[in-house]
């Protein structure tokens, strides 16, 4: 097992495997896909990190490289998981679209989202390396021309093209931070 490996296990074994809600967070902290748990956050968090049993991977919707951040709101109750993952999902696709895919537009009332936990999954210095725009701007090239080619080859889906439009929008302030 690399050393980045080691990290990142040793970091999701600290996360909650609570049920409840979780954003997987880019190089930046910014929330990239919301998603809940009903059988642990760490748990699926983990899956999503290994590409094992994640479509959201294993279709291209997202680049475990550019995942830095793990946030988690665990809950009690499994009635809860829905409506905080609706709310959760709705605030931050507002502030920049999700890779999600899918939109979540359950109602949203005042719901009082339960304390964050913040798990950083990649070493300091290898955020701070792969922030280099010689190095990200390839790499979500590469990450948006996988998605093109998984839509025209194997699924043409509104809730892919929805995700690479959110993809179209990264790309584009990467390009501004590359030039």
């Amino acid at each position: 097992m690399s050393n980045a490996q080691e990290y990142r296990s040793k970091a999701l074994g600290a996360l909650t495997n609570d049920i409840g809600v979780y954003a997987l967070c880019d190089l930046d902290g910014q929330p990239i896909y919301v998603g809940q748990s009903v059988d642990g956050i760490r748990s699926r968090v983990r899956r999503h990190l290994t590409s094992a049993r994640s479509d959201v991977i294993a279709n291209r919707q997202i680049d475990v490289w550019e995942i830095a951040f793990v946030w988690a709101w665990p809950v009690m109750e499994k009635a809860d998981v829905q409506p905080l993952e609706d709310a959760v999902f709705q605030h931050f696709d507002a502030e920049q679209p999700l890779m999600n895919g899918k939109s979540l537009s359950g109602p949203v009332g005042t719901l009082d989202w339960p304390e964050k936990q913040q798990v950083q999954v990649i070493e300091e210095t290898d955020r701070l390396l792969r922030l280099d725009p010689a190095q990200r701007l390839p790499r979500q090239i590469q990450q948006y021309n996988l998605l093109v080619d998984y839509i025209l080859t194997v699924k043409d889906a509104a809730h892919l093209k929805r995700s690479l439009e959110a993809h179209f929008q990264r790309l584009v302030k990467y390009h501004k931070t590359f030039l």
